[in-house]
């Protein structure tokens, strides 16, 4: 079997930088080994840039790309989402074509891995066809008690429809302020040991709105329909409201985290050494901003050791589907983060939160795609 043997000015493994590390990959691009240079032999190809596994996007919704360019950047949280459930109801042309255009998307800029949030099948068939691994994250969306078997229902039906065509799937929880309490209890028992993920904290309306039953999100009730608050006063933040649900073991995506605290990030961590829990933080930086203009607090999150991964969420949220774009932002806004730290969130950091021990590293025998990235944060693929 014919060797290619890669070298740039930089290798990152998937954990750390090797210096003067030549990447060997079979003709499948299945990892052979890393190397010194002067054990590589000859015919050495060498790139400018450096050379690492392929990203992993923990979080996106590849079925809503249709939506490029629908919605208002920068005007907050309660606001997209008023104008995303508007432009949902209307009927688009190409919305397939738009689905598979963001995928090959994707895979170009060098993502090897997707946790993938849908609400429908509209992106299933994309994801057969696709050379990127999918996991697929059904969302439940369900306001009141009373209906949430029906809504439950719903939801496992597009999980069953994913899991026959032989994709992984899971039911997950959309956000705290569109699950009632049924709804949290039952997504517990059906998750035991799961992968799962929620939009944890995107905005300060709505800690507001679990220790008030006040704020914006009352337009987002008004708009399905009811004039007051649906989810209960707790009187504490959104995170402390929500988190206790989950008994089971899970690993969890928190995802976004724009405007979590301190008192929280503690609390999430003494609730999961309880409950056997694994949290994972992902940030969507890009995201952020394209939605409530602001950054989570990272160093927060690295003070208290949290599990840091990332994600692009979809085109309805940002400009591209670029992890390296989301790492560029990350290393302008905060020029302290090491580029290996940011490197291994996107890399192995998210194949380990996923249980993909396949991806993301140069291991002997793993596939994790192969990539090159330049100092621009511009991106090829090599395998």
């Amino acid at each position: 079997m014919q060797y290619r043997k890669l070298q740039a000015d930089k290798l990152f493994n998937g954990h750390r930088f090797v210096e003067n590390g030549v990447l060997i990959i079979n003709a499948n691009g299945r990892v052979e080994d890393v190397v010194q240079k002067d054990e590589a032999g000859e015919e050495i190809e060498k790139f400018s840039g450096t050379l690492l596994p392929g990203f992993i996007n923990c979080h996106c919704h590849l079925e809503l790309s249709y939506l490029k360019g629908a919605v208002t950047p920068k005007k907050g949280l309660v606001k997209f989402i008023i104008e995303v459930v508007q432009a949902r109801k209307k009927i688009y042309d190409g919305k397939e074509d738009a689905i598979a255009a963001a995928a090959a998307e994707m895979y170009k800029n060098g993502i090897s891995g997707v946790a993938d949030i849908a609400n429908t099948t509209d992106a299933l068939e994309t994801k057969l066809i696709s050379n990127i691994e999918w996991y697929t994250l059904v969302e439940v969306l369900s306001f009141l008690d009373e209906t949430a078997p029906e809504r439950l229902s719903f939801f496992s039906d597009v999980k069953e429809k994913h899991i026959k065509k032989g994709l992984a799937a899971v039911l997950t929880p959309h956000a705290p302020y569109s699950v009632s309490a049924a709804t949290f209890k039952a997504i517990n028992e059906a998750t035991e040991g799961a992968v799962i993920s929620i939009h944890n904290q995107e905005t300060r309306a709505e800690d507001e709105l679990f220790k008030t039953g006040k704020g914006p999100f009352l337009d987002v009730f008004e708009l399905i329909g009811s004039s007051t608050s649906l989810m209960q006063v707790s009187g504490k933040s959104s995170l402390q409201t929500w988190l206790p649900y989950f008994t089971n073991g899970q690993t969890i995506l928190l995802v976004h985290n724009t405007c979590i605290k301190e008192e929280d990030i503690v609390f999430a961590k003494e609730h999961a050494a309880i409950y056997g829990l694994h949290l994972v933080y992902c940030l969507c930086p890009n995201a952020n901003v394209y939605i409530e203009n602001t950054l989570p607090p990272i160093d927060c999150l690295i003070k208290h050791n949290c599990q840091l991964v990332l994600g692009t969420d979809s085109y309805s949220s940002n400009w591209q589907l670029s992890i390296a774009a989301e790492i560029k932002t990350l290393k302008k806004e905060y020029p302290h983060i090491a580029l290996e730290t940011l490197l291994s969130w996107a890399t192995s950091g998210g194949a380990k939160a996923l249980g993909w021990n396949h991806l993301g590293l140069f291991e002997k025998g793993k596939k994790p795609g192969v990539i090159i990235m330049d100092s621009d944060f511009l991106v090829q693929r090599l395998a």
